[in-house]
Parts: C-alpha cells; sequence; structure tokens
C-alpha cells in the first residue's frame, strides 16, 4: 500500500473506533439498566444507584462510562446534579437495540415471562383500545411509577399513584370503571403488582404494556 493509502486506512480505522464508544458504553448490562431509568427521568447518582441495586461508586463509575460516550449529559440545579439523557436519540436507540434481542435472542422473551410471571394471566389493552375507553369515560389510566418519573412526563389524563401508594389509595379510584394501568414499558414489572392488587380487591383491570417512550415513539403526545 502506498502511504497515502494506509493514511485512508487508518483515518476509516478512526470513524469506526469513534463508534465502537458507543457500543463499549452500552456493553454492560448494568449501564442498559441506568438508561432505562434516564428515559424516564433525569435523576441524581444516588437516586439511580437505588433505584438499579447499585453502590453509589459504582452508579457512578457506569455513568462516566456513559458520558465519555456522549450518551447521558450532567445537569447541575443548585446543590443538586442530574444526569439526562444527552439526546431523544438516545431512548430510541434503546428501544432499537431491545427490539433486535426480542427479534434475534429468542431467550429475551423467556427471560421477560420468567420475570413478569403473571404477564399471561393479564388482560392486555392497545393504545387506541386504551383511548377509546377514555374517550368514553369508561376507563381512568394510572401511572404506577415513582411520582418523580410521572413528573418528567406521562401518558395523557394519566392519574398518579406509585406503587409505594397504591394500597393507601385504593379509595381514589373508581369501582365502575376499567383501571388500565403502565408503568415503565413492558420490562417493568410495577404495573403488573398494581393489577394483582386491583384485581384481588374487585376492579376491572388491564394493562398498557407501552411507557412513556414506546407511546411518544408511537406517535402520541406526552403530558408534562
Amino acid at each position: 500500500m502506498t502511504t497515502q493509502s494506509n493514511g485512508k486506512r487508518a483515518q476509516k480505522e478512526r470513524i469506526y473506533e469513534l463508534f465502537a464508544q458507543i457500543g463499549n458504553a452500552l456493553s454492560n448490562p448494568h449501564r442498559l439498566e441506568l438508561l432505562d431509568l434516564l428515559v424516564q427521568a433525569p435523576r441524581t447518582v444516588e437516586d439511580l444507584a437505588n433505584e438499579a441495586y447499585l453502590s453509589v461508586a459504582n452508579a457512578s463509575a457506569h455513568l462516566q462510562k456513559l458520558r465519555q460516550a456522549h450518551l447521558v449529559t450532567v445537569e447541575r440545579s443548585g446543590q443538586f446534579v442530574r444526569y439526562r439523557l444527552a439526546d431523544p436519540a438516545v431512548a430510541q436507540l434503546w428501544m432499537h437495540l431491545r427490539a433486535l434481542g426480542e427479534k434475534q435472542l429468542a431467550e429475551v422473551e423467556r427471560a421477560r415471562d420468567a420475570y413478569r410471571s403473571r404477564r399471561a394471566d393479564l388482560r392486555r389493552i392497545t393504545p387506541e383500545e386504551l383511548l377509546d375507553h377514555l374517550r368514553a369515560g369508561r376507563a381512568l389510566l394510572l401511572d404506577v411509577r415513582p411520582a418523580l418519573e410521572y413528573q418528567a412526563g406521562h401518558l395523557p389524563g394519566a392519574v398518579s399513584i406509585p406503587l409505594t401508594e397504591l394500597r393507601e389509595r385504593l379509595a381514589e379510584l373508581p369501582q365502575d370503571r376499567l383501571i388500565v394501568a403502565y408503568c415503565r414499558g413492558p420490562y417493568c414489572i410495577y404495573a403488573d403488582q398494581a393489577l394483582e392488587l386491583l384485581a384481588a380487591r374487585g376492579y376491572q383491570v388491564a394493562r398498557l404494556e407501552e411507557g412513556v417512550a414506546e407511546w411518544r415513539a408511537g406517535g402520541y403526545p406526552l403530558e408534562l
């Protein structure tokens, strides 16, 4: 090869090295979970560590890897430092990666079904069916995520009752309407647990598999 072609080869390899930084940042399950949490709302490292069952030091190290790949960024508000996704495209990347895994890895569905062991027992409802029920006044949409996530963005008309508060706030839910619950999407168990509790108390219930990211990707609006 000539010196010129060698130089071009090095330049081309540099391009792939840069793309590989993103692949390297995504190559850890803890970092994927942190991204999944940040899809819901910006968070402090302490909150992320608590949600992902990591030490603060470990969570911080993973966040630095994500930050080096420009997948997350830091925002400061007074004494608080919060991490957020660097761009909406990061959420799309996570959903595309997840969809590819679902298509190519049969183990993904088995792992999901093992985690969400009551998934098959729950009635599921599509976004269009949900909207029809809401317009007709036949359903109440329940967001069982933490309040922080609801405040960052939620499905239109959704009522916030975090799963941890649901048992004490059952009286707020009407008995004569279908209760449709959602949480962080198809790999979140909060809505399943909420609906099991409600069904045991005599409520009519259904699960919306979509969370805020999937809802937005489907072209539906969110409320802030």
